[in-house]
């Protein structure tokens, strides 16, 4: 059984990751943030990742504040989503994934906490780019 998904706008912020990716030739790794919290969660990682010589991209959510301040100011943004919502709008800002060309092609990995490893596993294996 399929999930139907929507078209979701990418960001500035995802398509400048994306391009950065691409043009680095460096294997990108895509870290899916969990519930009640931002991209930025993963900075530490994607510092570490980087500095191996991978390319961090890290996904919105639709309608994510841009800082913690922003969120803790407005929290109901955060709770106010569902989870098609996110899985429509991470599949959107992943597809098409950027690839390595360093490991000819192939689909980048991607990680995720919270209820996002489920929804990275699903991201990744059902589009057969786990």
């Amino acid at each position: 059984m399929g999930i139907a998904m929507s078209t979701p706008t990418i960001t500035g912020l995802e398509e400048a990751q994306i391009e950065r990716a691409n043009a680095s030739g460096a294997t990108p790794v895509v870290f899916v943030h969990g519930l009640w919290l931002l991209p930025s969660s993963w900075h530490g990682w994607v510092t570490l990742f980087e500095d191996a010589g991978y390319a961090g991209l890290t996904p919105v959510w639709p309608d994510d504040p841009d800082t913690v301040e922003e969120a803790r100011a407005n929290p109901d943004v955060l709770a106010r989503k569902t989870l098609k919502q996110v899985a429509d709008h991470t599949a959107g800002a992943t597809s098409p994934r950027p690839r390595s060309t360093s490991s000819g092609g192939s689909p980048s990995p991607g990680t995720g906490f919270s209820v996002s490893s489920g929804l990275a596993w699903w991201l990744f294996e059902t589009r057969g780019s786990g």
